[in-house]
């Protein structure tokens, strides 16, 4: 042993610094992990498992057409041939490969158990089986040989294996890919096919293609377990810079269930038919239910998982009067329903890991598809000019069909029989053997003419090919030609919706490091989308919903059963709207509950379950702002009482509401205003009579919550009031009568009248032509100029006011069917 040493310390130890050793060896490790397991080839988008098991598959001649093979036998042979690793991880890169739900076009087909979005696992490799999809073998396997990509020995080298497969799509971004490797991770989603072979397309035309139109054709990525995708910033930042954050959401509806005991009776529920992208549903269910047993998440009183073979659906049933808008945005921002997709487009080029754009990936696969293409190419018409050599000697041999016979007769051996074959017919090597091996029934006339059409058609293949190989543009034109190819037959529609929306700009200067690698704060169902110039607009459904500004039409486009619209608000900055019920209770509704489109809840689903019970209904719509804390509320009831409070007695209210006035029985709040000081409320009655109410201190006092009020206006029997509108002096009010009559009346000409003492009888301001006729509705228009006016048979009239202004009396706005009445009219907002 000692001697051993001796020997060992006479040249054969090398010293090294542990550090330098370290260096290298965990260097050469990382990279063996980078490039031989981790990170997929931006060519043909795999990774070598996956390479392999397809190869292997291959070899094995499970084709499409070909029947399933168990799983057991195609690990045995990736293990024993290519992949000297566990069998479990050979196993579950090839269960990745087949479930439709995580790749979103299935390489392999499966038959048996392969697992499900619930993170149950696949059975045992012995009792599933499997082969290549059509997918694979066509756009991958069909033309894998080493005269299109190049082969290497396997670790034994006992075999050779493709280094790369010659891929005829991107599939790095048609399935996608995730890995960790050392010190680096690559997590890349999957895109449409159809999108990516016209982004493929559009580039191969345009090279300098900019990044803005590239997005256009490959608007962002497509799952698939569906989905929408609520924001754009992050796939242009993944796109442009290989890097972002894509904000991902499952498609969610609200909808009314029958219950069981009562046909009669509802409920309301939330139904969720898709998740994001590699949300474990059962898991889901589970933190959905943990929330709500720990009260994080109130108002849910059953969940059920309904899910079968047809797709996903689970039942979120709500408590009576719930806020199915506001517990939605709840399980958005408290579980996986709504979930950040990290994107990073990292993958190997030439063996080393690189960080590409959307454009640099498409680049590379072209790239990639033009070298394995001219070598198809090439050895295609190398294989073909060989043939057509062959052909053209068994043609010159039929040709001169007695000399062959006679040289063949006479020959003594076959050796001599070939000389003088090349002699005689001016034939080289190759063509002789093929004319000494030719059969006897190739001399028949029918197999002669089959010669020379095989023939004349290899020529013209090869003249394609000599085009193709010395003009690029022919050759790209081929090469889109047989993209459109694969997106006829394996393009299908996009099922991850994305909804594109306008965020305010925020300044993303921070001097913490650390805030910068946060992930964003998860949005809420509307209130990330919220712009600058949303408003709010309500309609006389009691619908509610915000949109832009710049999308609210211009000019009417009134048809039959319009839902129209009774009040609009620009939101900017505004957290809450305020709701009062008849009632004379107001609750709160959060903005970010709103809605962006119509939908069928109504503001009365929207509020406190305690709001709308006896079916009391909203009058008006209130936001608290800076500018007009110091202003004051002005009540009406339909009784006629009157009453002023301060505006700050709104301040925190909570979810059970707060008590505006104290109501007489079989009263209710018919009207609401923010008032100013010196302006006038005008109120009308179906008898036609207008009383104006100066709101000051000495006419209309500051009360408190729980007084009832002064008696402002007095009631007549068979009369009621129709209608309150706050303005100013100089202002006028527009009157329409059921039949059809109106009237402009300015302020000016009503006597201003105080409160209290049994209330006031006001101005007679409208003359009835008719006996049965009444006041129906008062209004003030708008910039518009321009109101709408409905019908009990569902007619929409549009009411120029321009027009009433120079009349002293009532004038007929609207010619009526008989007996056909007007029901109310609102101000034209701008909008169809």
């Amino acid at each position: 042993m000692v001697e051993q040493l001796n020997l060992l310390n006479q040249g054969q130890v090398i010293p090294t610094a542990l550090h330098t050793e370290m260096e290298r060896s965990y260097l050469e490790y990382a990279m063996s992990v980078i490039v031989g397991r981790a990170l997929p080839d931006v060519r043909d988008g795999l990774k070598p498992v996956h390479r392999r098991i397809l190869y292997a598959m291959y070899e094995l001649g499970l084709s499409p057409d070909r029947p399933f093979r168990k799983c057991a036998r195609v690990v045995g042979d990736v293990l024993g041939k290519y992949h000297p690793h566990g069998d479990q991880a050979v196993y579950d890169a090839m269960v990745r490969l087949i479930q439709d739900f995580s790749s979103r076009y299935p390489l392999l087909a499966g038959h048996g158990n392969f697992g499900s979005v619930d993170n149950d696992p696949a059975a045992a490799m012995r009792y599933t089986e499997t082969k290549l999809g059509a997918i694979a073998f066509e756009t991958m396997l069909e033309e894998v040989n080493e005269s299109t990509v190049d082969f290497s020995s396997n670790f034994d080298n006992s075999q050779q294996e493709p280094v790369v497969l010659p891929a005829k799509l991107p599939i790095l971004l048609l399935n996608g890919c995730s890995g960790i490797a050392v010190g680096m991770a690559t997590n890349i989603p999957p895109h449409n096919l159809n999108e990516i072979v016209d982004g493929l397309i559009a580039l191969i035309d345009q090279p300098d293609i900019s990044d803005e139109k590239l997005i256009k054709l490959i608007p962002g990525p497509d799952f698939p377990t569906g989905g929408e995708i609520i924001d754009t910033k992050g796939i242009k930042d993944a796109y442009s810079t290989g890097k972002g954050i894509i904000p991902v959401r499952g498609l969610a509806t609200i909808e009314e269930l029958k219950t069981q005991k009562k046909r009669s009776r509802t409920k309301t529920a939330i139904i969720i038919t898709e998740l994001p992208f590699q949300v474990n549903k059962a898991g889901w269910i589970e933190k959905v239910a943990h929330l709500v047993n720990q009260g994080k998440i109130n108002d849910i009183s059953d969940i059920r998982d309904e899910s079968d073979r047809t797709g996903i659906r689970v039942v979120i049933e709500l408590k009576r009067d719930a806020n199915p808008q506001a517990i939605l945005n709840q399980l958005y921002r408290q579980t996986a329903l709504q979930s950040n997709f990290g994107v990073i487009l990292l993958g190997l080029v030439n063996k080393k890991p690189c960080q590409l754009s959307l454009k640099e990936i498409l680049q590379e696969f072209i790239q990639f598809r033009e070298q394995t293409l001219t070598r198809q190419y090439n050895y295609e018409l190398e294989d073909k000019e060989d043939k057509t050599n062959l052909l053209a000697g068994l043609i010159k041999a039929l040709d001169n069909l007695d000399v062959v016979i006679d040289i063949l007769r006479h020959a003594p051996d076959g050796t001599t029989a070939k000389t003088t074959l090349k002699s005689a017919l001016d034939i080289n090597d190759a063509q002789a053997n093929s004319i000494l091996a030719m059969p006897l029934r190739r001399l028949t006339g029918l197999e002669r003419k089959k010669i020379e059409q095989e023939y004349q058609d290899l020529e013209s293949r090869i003249n394609q090919l000599k085009e193709l190989l010395a003009d690029r543009k022919e050759f790209l034109k081929a090469l889109k030609k047989e993209l459109r190819s694969y997106k006829r037959k394996f393009g299908d529609n996009r099922r991850t919706k994305i909804i594109t929306v306008t965020t305010p700009e925020k300044d993303t200067k921070t001097s913490d490091s650390k805030t910068k690698s946060q992930t964003p704060a998860l949005p809420l169902i509307t209130s990330q989308e919220l712009t600058d110039d949303a408003v709010v607009q309500i309609s006389a459904k009691g619908k509610i919903y915000w949109q832009p500004q710049s999308a609210i039409a211009s000019t009417p486009m009134i048809k039959k059963n319009t839902d129209l619209i009774t009040h609009q608000e620009l939101i900017k900055d505004k957290k809450e709207i305020i709701v009062i019920l008849d009632s004379g209770k107001a609750y709160p509704l959060s903005v970010s509950d709103i809605p962006r489109h119509p939908t069928k809840q109504t503001i009365s689903r929207l509020i406190s379950e305690s709001a709308t019970k006896d079916n009391h209904q909203p009058i008006n719509y209130i936001t608290i702002t800076p500018e007009n804390q110091h202003l004051s509320l002005v009540l009406l009831t339909a009784g006629g009482f009157i009453k002023r409070i301060a505006i700050s007695e709104l301040d925190n209210i909570g979810n059970r509401g707060f008590t505006l006035i104290k109501l007489k029985p079989k009263d209710s709040l018919h009207s609401l205003f923010i008032a100013q000081e010196g302006q006038e409320l005008v109120t009308a009655t179906t008898g036609g009579r207008l009383l104006r109410h100066t709101v000051n201190d000495d006419n209309m006092a500051i009360m408190g919550k729980s007084a009832q009020g002064n008696i402002a206006v007095k009631v007549r029997f068979g009369e009621s009031i129709i209608g309150s509108v706050l303005v100013d002096k100089k202002e006028n009010v527009l009157l329409i009568s059921e039949m059809g009559y109106g009237k402009i009346v300015p302020i000016n000409n009503l006597r201003p009248l105080g409160t209290g003492k049994g209330g006031g009888l006001g101005n007679q301001s409208f003359r009835f032509k008719q006996k049965e006729d009444n006041l129906v509705t008062m209004l003030v228009p708008n910039d518009h100029k321009t109101v709408i006016a409905t019908t009990d048979l569902d007619k929409r009239l549009i009411i120029d006011v321009n027009k009433l202004f120079n009349n002293d009396g009532e004038k007929a706005i609207a010619k009526l069917a008989d007996q056909e009445k007007v029901t109310f009219a609102v101000n034209w907002w701008g909008r169809s």
